[in-house]
């Protein structure tokens, strides 16, 4: 692809994604990963997503405050994602690029599942440890190989009931502690040289100017009809992924 494509098509994808997320409050990985492995191979992908990813949830773990007392409230689950997404994260270095492309579409389907449904299972108080535990270690198995860990953790907090306030706050902070152990992955595995960090640090122009259009849709339009029309592409990109592994 001519270098001028490339960077063009690079800026448009983080430009979408970044407005997804600020309009939404999730879905950058699910969005960006999803128009960039039409063009680029799922391992670069993940690799120029990782300081966008980074730096986008410190920023909403930074506006949300209260970072000590929810990482007290999340510790085991934020425990068990990082565990498992260094595990999972350092696997991924042996795993062909068809599996990548099938773990990726599924786990956008589940994304797309778990918005659409709104499936949450109660989960009585007593049971609280356990289900954090189970939450970020499928979380961090999904997170290693794919970059995107949000079904498993947006369940466990339905099913919490947790304050809107207080989602944001754990997602922030939750998503920025899984973030460290992929972007070490990366670089001890090789993937994130000079040339693929520059273009993960250029991303995060778009990225933000992005979050900021997000913010700004939000305030003007249903956020209920954004959402559902971002599920619906997720969908066929998910679809779409899936055809690619399994028939090329």
């Amino acid at each position: 692809m001519d270098q001028f494509i490339f960077m063009a098509s690079l800026t448009v994808v983080f430009l979408i994604a970044g407005t997804v997320k600020g309009a939404v409050g999730l879905g950058l990985p699910t969005a960006a990963l999803g128009m960039m492995t039409l063009f680029v191979d799922p391992r670069s992908a993940i690799t120029i997503l990782i300081f966008p990813i980074v730096l986008s949830n410190a920023w909403q773990m930074y506006r949300a405050g209260n970072i000590r007392q929810t990482l007290r409230r999340y510790l085991p689950m934020s425990f068990a994602l990082i565990v498992f997404v260094w595990i999972s994260v350092n696997v991924s270095v042996f795993v062909k690029d068809w599996v990548l492309l099938a773990a990726l579409g599924a786990s956008i389907l589940l994304f797309v599942a778990v918005n659409v449904t709104k499936f949450a299972p109660n989960i009585p108080a007593r049971f609280d440890t356990t289900a954090q535990l189970v939450a970020g270690t499928v979380g961090g198995i999904m997170g290693g190989l794919t970059s995107v860990w949000a079904p498993p953790l947006a369940i466990y907090l339905t099913a919490r009931q947790v304050p809107k306030a207080e989602f944001v706050r754990a997602t922030g902070l939750i998503f920025f502690m899984g973030s460290i152990p992929l972007a070490g992955g990366y670089i001890k595995a090789g993937f994130m040289t000079s040339e693929m960090a520059t273009l993960s640090g250029y991303v995060l122009i778009p990225t933000f100017l992005g979050f900021w259009i997000g913010e700004k849709l939000r305030a003007r339009m249903s956020e209920e009809v954004f959402k559902n029309a971002i599920l619906f592409i997720f969908f066929i990109m998910a679809l779409n992924l899936l055809r690619r592994a399994y028939f090329g």
